[in-house]
């Protein structure tokens, strides 16, 4: 069962939410089971909990196909994979697969896989660091409130659309079970 929050105690969440830069994930070659359970534990803060997990054995075999991430090596997966999985698996939630590799090859090609792994991680943040605080009430000056750069403008519009939609699910989660204690909270006219 979720952790239900109020709209306040969710702004504060997302709004310090936080992504592993490229030197903080793990250097050394890691089994699938590992790479799951570490994507899972680095993404839980952003994505919302389901019945469904956010990443699966297939889910990562059908990225390999799909050459979206590289093979792993004896069945052993490093650095770059996980940077890719985090990036794919929170991406996805706005973007086709297709439209994510464009995306990723495109930004890799512009600053290097390391570095545009980074960029992601640092606009996602200022972006869930917008949405946070307009939740919690603060004023902000938006997410396209300075200027993007031509080659930021793909990892700016998704990770925004992500921020926003994470956002949109949040108050309709929260406006449902309001609505819900309102209806628990009404006296029957029944009798």
């Amino acid at each position: 069962m979720s952790k239900l929050f109020t709209g306040s105690e969710w702004g504060n969440e997302i709004e310090t939410a936080t992504l592993p830069r490229w030197d903080e994930l793990p250097d050394i070659e890691l089994y699938m089971d590992q790479v799951i359970s570490l994507v899972s534990k680095y993404l839980s803060p952003i994505l919302p909990q389901k019945e469904q997990p956010m990443l699966t054995k297939s889910m990562v075999n059908n990225y390999v196909k799909l050459a979206l991430i590289p093979a792993p090596v004896k069945k052993k997966y490093s650095r770059v994979h996980l940077a890719f999985l985090i990036a794919i698996t929170l991406l996805k939630q706005v973007l086709t697969i297709p439209e994510i590799k464009t995306g990723i090859v495109y930004q890799g090609r512009v600053s290097g896989i390391h570095e545009a792994y980074n960029i992601f991680c640092n606009v996602l943040e200022e972006s869930l660091n917008v949405v946070g605080k307009q939740v919690q009430g603060v004023e902000t000056a938006g997410l396209f409130s300075k200027q993007v750069s031509p080659d930021f403008f793909i990892v700016t519009a998704a990770t925004s659309s992500l921020a926003a939609k994470l956002l949109a699910q949040k108050s309709i989660e929260l406006a449902f079970d309001s609505r819900l204690m309102e209806n628990k909270e009404e006296p029957s006219n029944d009798k």
